[in-house]
């Protein structure tokens, strides 16, 4: 942990103690708005790509080098970045306000696995394809109440524990797939993408009214595909073991805290007015009290569960270095989208939308993507993205774009293993289990394409083709 936060400082220092930064928050207005407009050159998004590159080749071609340097490589990567908006750009703002998105994302991962790691639940039933479906559908509903970062925190390790004697490398990937991602379509809580739209004026349910609807199919047909994979996959010889079918549940104090992470997330004052903003400091209440629940979560769990889990801070710390220059890295590359995106908001229909904010979101944060494809298609009709009133008129007045820009983020977050969050830490979860996980070239050539894009294709030809 010491160093985590030793690397860390090294972006947060060359961030703050550049006189910029205080200049930009303490000016408003004018200013920042001329610096967002600024455009990097495009071979600003070199960096970006090449830790894509080292992150898929990495672990199989240069293992022990990348095991020992990826946090160096990470951050190194990302200063690049942040030192030419800061000297070249002088766009402070953007660099601050992608600050702000990485404490909060780094504060909720790390709430939920630190929380979820003082929960014991063993399942004692044989694993069979039907019991693994049963669970899966119930992980995507939960993924809506917790999110999917709460309910893959919460219910990988028993899922694991479930399929001991015939664990498989796919059934943690359609776990990815339904729990950590296309699960949390229905509410603001499931995904990043849809809070922030319930921030920007989107009713709360309103996802749960306009997607349910594609939601279900998507889920059956995943579903079904897991199913025939499963039952081809079940031993042929006969398990004599005897399962009692009970469920015990240990840990009970920590659900407490994730009901609290839960409910802090909308301690927002966007979201709630006598909430104080800690401006112009990159992170709020929220966060202050997601990183206590860390810390009292960790200190006042029962160590037997711990033990039982094999809880340890290595996944979080290898998503919190990979992720700090991911998202200084994706800076360039996400103001070039949301360019590109208002430039061409006229020529793009449903259909679009649903393969451009999808496409993007596999691989880049799917949160900024939701925005920049929401702010093109509001721009359609002359509204505004960063009006709560003009947002609000533009869910009734097209839900069509709305629903193929929010089910495109969410649902293709689960074509990589850094489409979202959660992904990451489960497959490094994994891999702490003794569990071989695919690569990931080979995640998305194996696995993602001829699995997930069939079913989204059947998606966009039956909801959005020829439509808007």
């Amino acid at each position: 942990m010491k160093r985590l936060w030793k690397y860390s400082a090294l972006i947060l220092t060359a961030l703050f103690a550049n006189p910029l930064f205080a200049q930009t928050a303490q000016e408003g207005g004018e200013k920042a708005a001329e610096t967002v407009h600024a455009l990097p050159p495009t071979v600003m998004v070199l960096p970006f790509v090449l830790l894509l590159l080292m992150i898929a080749t990495g672990p199989l071609f240069y293992h022990r080098f990348w095991e020992k340097h990826y946090p160096k490589i990470s951050i190194l990567l990302g200063i690049i970045p942040v030192v030419y908006y800061i000297a070249v750009l002088k766009n402070t703002h953007i660099l601050l306000h992608t600050l702000a998105e990485y404490i909060s994302f780094i504060a909720l991962l790390g709430s939920l696995f630190v929380a979820s790691g003082g929960i014991l639940i063993n399942i004692n039933k044989k694993s069979t394809p039907l019991a693994n479906v049963v669970m899966l559908l119930f992980g995507a509903v939960l993924s809506n109440i917790l999110g999917t970062t709460g309910a893959s925190m919460v219910l990988i390790r028993p899922y694991i524990k479930l399929n001991r004697d015939r664990i498989k490398p796919y059934h943690v990937i359609f776990f990815i797939f339904l729990i950590s991602n296309i699960g949390g379509a229905l509410t603001p809580i499931g995904d990043p993408p849809l809070f922030l739209g319930f921030l920007k004026g989107i009713d709360f349910f309103w996802f749960i009214e306009h997607i349910w609807h594609i939601w279900l199919p998507a889920v059956l047909m995943v579903l079904a595909v897991f199913y025939v994979i499963d039952s081809q996959n079940m031993p042929k010889d006969v398990d004599v073991k005897e399962y009692d079918g009970k469920i015990e549940f240990k840990g009970t104090k920590n659900v407490f805290y994730l009901v609290v992470i839960v409910v802090s997330v909308f301690l927002d004052p966007n979201v709630i007015s006598w909430v104080p903003s800690l401006e112009p400091l990159p992170f709020g209440i929220r966060e202050i009290i997601m990183f206590a629940v860390i810390f009292l979560s960790y200190k006042r769990a029962d160590k037997e569960i711990l033990e039982a889990n094999e809880f340890e801070f290595e996944p979080i710390r290898e998503v919190a270095y990979l992720f700090v220059g991911i998202f200084a890295t994706m800076i360039p590359a996400l103001q070039l989208i949301a360019h590109e995106a208002n430039v061409l908001g006229n020529k793009l229909n449903a259909g679009v939308f649903y393969w451009a904010t999808g496409g993007l979101s596999g691989f880049l944060d799917n949160t900024p993507t939701f925005v920049n494809f929401l702010s093109a298609a509001m721009g359609k009709y002359n509204l505004d993205v960063t009006q709560t009133a003009q947002v609000h008129q533009f869910q009734i007045l097209d839900p069509l774009y709305l629903t193929a820009i929010s089910v495109g983020a969410v649902f293709f977050g689960a074509l990589t293993y850094i489409g979202n969050g959660p992904n990451f830490m489960v497959k490094s979860i994994t891999e702490r289990s003794g569990i071989k996980m695919p690569s990931f070239f080979t995640y998305f050539v194996k696995y993602a394409i001829p699995i997930l894009i069939p079913i989204f294709a059947i998606i966009w030809l039956v909801f959005f083709y020829g439509r808007g």
